[in-house]
């Protein structure tokens, strides 16, 4: 019988009137009334599919017999260098929101909640909300964070360890994904430099510590996913090998990163473009550890209109080129999507 097929990284936009007053006011993240734009300060981005809202979503996942998404938070709303009281009130609207997708709809719908780091308190607390009032398992989480000194730290910092404690004490779903790349780094917002380039550079940053800090081994209850593949950090593997053996003086108390490659817990989804990366993926990690994920809506998720793109198409093009076997792409759709939820079906 055919597998089912999950979408393992997705997003979704709320209506205009589901955002609340008190963002618009601070112009923290806005909707336009006719849905063609969101909005966050002088910052705006053109809501390129009808399918980032929840009605086109489920009409989307029909049309391209995608059975079940993950919809992960918005990255416009991680809170670096908000205040306290702004992060605090908007990642609770957007935890709530995310749950009323997942309560409407759970047979289509795994959705993630967010916190910020930088408020350890405040995260902790929303995490124990989440988990045990919202019902959610999946903590999404930015590959850095902005510190009380404007420092930017990857999550991987030991500043972060009481949360990744607390998913531990829950047995939680991680997702790690990149944003604000142009906050970090001092270049001119050019040819989308910070979506193409950077963004990759972010997740094999936060991976980098996240193995040589063995995360893996340390929280043993956690299953985390990076997002896009972790492309950068599957290519530049050896070259941490390289360094770590190279100059041991430089990684006291590490740990090698070869003690986390292919491990059970560790996945990464298949947002990578082209099926070449996909091999490269699969032969550094296994297939197992390889889950679906289309980043849909967005022009830089497998979508149609986009030249030679369609749901799907990555995983499709290693089928057709023998890089993975038609039970693999069955198991990267449904089963690997389910072990790291922690999930036994949806």
């Amino acid at each position: 019988m055919k597998k089912l097929k999950i979408n393992g990284h997705g997003h979704i936009l709320p209506e205009p009137n589901e955002v609340p007053q008190f963002m618009k006011d601070k112009k923290l993240f806005s909707i336009d009334e006719d849905r063609k734009f969101m909005r966050q300060g002088d910052w705006s981005r053109p809501i390129t599919d009808p399918s980032f809202f929840f009605k086109e979503k489920l009409e989307w996942m029909d049309h391209y017999k995608v059975d079940h998404a993950v919809m992960l938070n918005l990255s416009q709303v991680y809170c670096n260098g908000w205040s306290r009281e702004d992060a605090r009130d908007a990642i609770r609207w957007q935890n709530d929101f995310n749950a009323s997708v997942q309560e409407r709809r759970p047979d289509k719908f795994t959705c993630g909640f967010v916190v910020q780091p930088l408020y350890i308190d405040d995260a902790l607390k929303e995490i124990d909300r989440c988990v045990n009032e919202l019902g959610m398992r999946l903590l999404c989480l930015p590959t850095h964070f902005m510190n009380e000194n404007e420092e930017w730290l990857s999550v991987a910092d030991e500043s972060v360890y009481p949360i990744f404690e607390l998913a531990n004490k829950y047995g939680l779903a991680i997702e790690i994904h990149p944003y604000d790349g142009q906050k970090m780094v001092k270049l001119k917002d050019v040819y989308w430099r910070f979506h193409l380039v950077w963004m990759m550079a972010q997740t094999a940053d936060t991976l980098h510590f996240y193995t040589l800090k063995d995360f893996v081994h340390r929280y043993p209850n956690i299953r985390t996913c990076f997002a896009h593949g972790c492309m950068l950090g599957q290519a530049n593997y050896g070259r941490r090998l390289q360094g770590f053996d190279g100059r041991p003086d430089l990684f006291e108390e590490a740990i090698d990163p070869r003690c986390s490659l292919g491990h059970p817990n560790l996945f990464f989804d298949t947002l990578v473009h082209d099926s070449y990366t996909l091999q490269l993926l699969k032969t550094r990690v296994g297939s197992s550890q390889i889950v679906a994920g289309l980043d849909d809506p967005y022009p830089l998720g497998e979508m149609e209109g986009v030249k030679n793109s369609y749901p799907g198409r990555v995983i499709d093009f290693a089928v057709e080129a023998a890089i993975i076997t038609q039970q693999e792409s069955d198991e990267i759709w449904y089963d690997n999507v389910l072990r790291w939820l922690g999930k036994s079906s949806v």
